[in-house]
Order: structure tokens, then sequence, then C-alpha cells
């Protein structure tokens, strides 16, 4: 194992994906250059040709991106924003999601729709939302969204190398979080949740940041309470199983997301528990989750987005 951060294990991902096949080539806005850092350097190691830089038009990235795709080559299409797949909603969405559907198979479209997401960098509305249940309600995506750099090399090698159109969100407050990677190369399969820390008490189903803030609440009250954090590690396809293993030792459950809280993450996964563990509930489920209004910046940013006491909060409500 080696030492790495967050956005370098995500350059590692696309570095050996680059070198194996040469069909793979991102594509994005300032790309060569890197706005976060994950695709920095590599035009200098593959050229302009395969790291194409492109006007400020998220309508032609994910269009000549999925164009691509259909005629045989493996795009990443870095979005550089969540916020911005909105823009391309009917490439992404409409055509990408469908393609394969609408001509009965016989089309595949290996796109990766690349985007920094999530708040807490004080950006403003239109530059801090992570758009998972938009993703998550459209048939024909899958959707990633990694919480460590092991999770994020692997995860993105995969939808590399899937036949059909993926979304890796990563998000921006992870980027310099360290962790261990392997030395040798190594995929994680996706629809394939992860127990980031075992416990006894309580269930805590969070994703992508809000894993690490999670984690951090349940070492501060771990003389109280005994929490197990499950991180799906993918939304689409989903592991509802290893979910309820961990509500059937429980009996009690927290989801933790970055979504708004209406019609969001939490709102799925606490009905599909509902539905398939109901049985196994000592305590009514309990969400936290953003508000449900644009996500201001500056000081206001942190009443809109959930913090480590809501959480913590969230834990003493399923306890009592």
């Amino acid at each position: 194992m080696k030492q790495t951060i967050y956005l370098m294990a995500i350059r590692e991902a696309l570095d050996e994906e680059l070198q194996r096949d040469d069909k793979v080539f991102i594509l994005g806005e300032d790309v060569q250059q890197g706005t976060f850092g994950t695709t920095t350097g590599l035009v200098d190691k593959f050229g302009p040709e395969r790291i194409m830089d492109t006007p400020l038009a998220e309508t032609a990235v994910a269009g000549a991106a999925i164009g691509a795709a259909q005629a045989g080559f493996r795009p990443v299409a870095d979005m550089m924003f969540g916020d911005f797949m909105y823009i391309a909603g009917d490439e992404i969405m409409l055509k990408a999601a469908k393609w394969r559907f609408l001509h009965g198979g016989k089309v595949n479209v290996p796109v990766v729709i690349m985007a920094a997401v999530g708040g807490g960098m004080k950006l403003g509305a239109e530059h801090s939302m992570i758009p998972e249940a938009m993703i998550m309600h459209t048939p024909g995506l899958k959707l990633a969204v990694p919480s460590t750099p092991y999770d994020a090399k692997g995860l993105l090698k995969t939808a590399i190398r899937d036949d059909n159109p993926v979304v890796f969100f990563y998000h921006k407050g992870l980027l310099g979080l360290p962790g261990e990677i392997p030395e040798d190369e190594y995929l994680i399969p996706f629809g394939q949740a992860d127990v980031k820390r075992e416990g006894s008490d309580v269930t805590v189903v969070a994703t992508s940041a809000m894993v690490q803030q999670s984690l951090a609440v349940a070492e501060q009250i771990k003389d109280k309470v005994s929490v197990e954090i499950v991180d799906p590690r993918t939304l689409e396809p989903f592991d509802l199983d290893t979910i309820i293993e961990s509500v059937k030792k429980t009996g009690r459950v927290v989801i933790v997301d970055e979504d708004t809280k209406r019609c969001g993450i939490t709102a799925e996964i606490g009905m599909q528990i509902m539905e398939n563990g109901f049985d196994y509930l000592d305590a009514p489920i309990q969400r936290v989750a953003a508000a449900n209004m644009p996500i201001a910046a500056g000081f206001m940013e942190e009443h809109v987005l959930p913090q480590p006491k809501n959480i913590a909060g969230a834990i003493e409500a399923v306890m009592a």
C-alpha cells in the first residue's frame, strides 16, 4: 500500500486508463490545466489530442463525448462543476441514458461524465450542489460517489471500463483527503457497499463527504454510542443488502447525504429500508440532508448544508 490523497488517486486512475487503452480520452473546460488538479499534467504525457480543452459549452462537451462513445471511444467528459450538468441535461439524461435502450441493445455508450460536487467551499448556489437525486432518478445512468482515495481510484477505473454511461461525482471538500491505495492495479465493482466503521447501536448510511463527517462524529461519541457507518459507494447500482444486514444488527438508522432533503437520496434510501427492513427497526429512521433552498455563499452556507452537529443530533434522536 502507498499513501496518496483523493485528487491524486483520481489522476492516477485516469493516467493508468489512458495508458491501458488508446480509445480513452478526456475532454472538458480547462482539463489541460486542471481546475481541481485531477487532470493536471496529463496533457504533457498524452498530448492535446487526448486531453482536449473545449470552449465553455457544457452541451458541446457532453454531446461530443456521447457521440464519440457511440463511435467506439471511451471518453471522460469533465463537466468541471456538477451543477453545470443541468445545462447538458438533454445530452446526458435524454440521450446517453436512453440510447442503448432505444436501439434494442445494439449500441453501447461507454462514457464517463465526471464532475466536482458539493459545498463547504463558499462558492455560491451555482457551484455547490451535489445533484445525486437528478442522476439517480434517470434510468440508464450509473452513479459513483467515492468518499476515500481508495474508492475514488477503484471506482473511476471501473467506470471507464463500463460499456454504459457512468456519472462520477468527486467531492471538492475531499480533494486533499489522505489515504492508502494498493501499489498494484485494482478495481472496485459497482453495487458493493463498504462498512467504513463497525458498530452495534445505530447504522449510519452516509455518502461522499458525509462519510468523513459521520466517521468524525462516531469517533467523538464512541464512549456513548457504537456507530456503524455504511458507505454505498455507488447509488446506481445500489447495494441494499449490506444496509439491511447492518440494520438487522443495530435496529436504528440515520441516513446522511448532502443533496436536498426533499425528494433527495435520504428519502429514497429510507423508503427502501422501510419496504425491506421494517421489522428490524426499533425506532423511526432519521435523515440529515441539505435544506430545501439554494446554497448561500459565505457564513450562511453552514445553515443550509449538513453539519456534524446535525449528524450527532440525529443519532441522539434515534437512540432516545
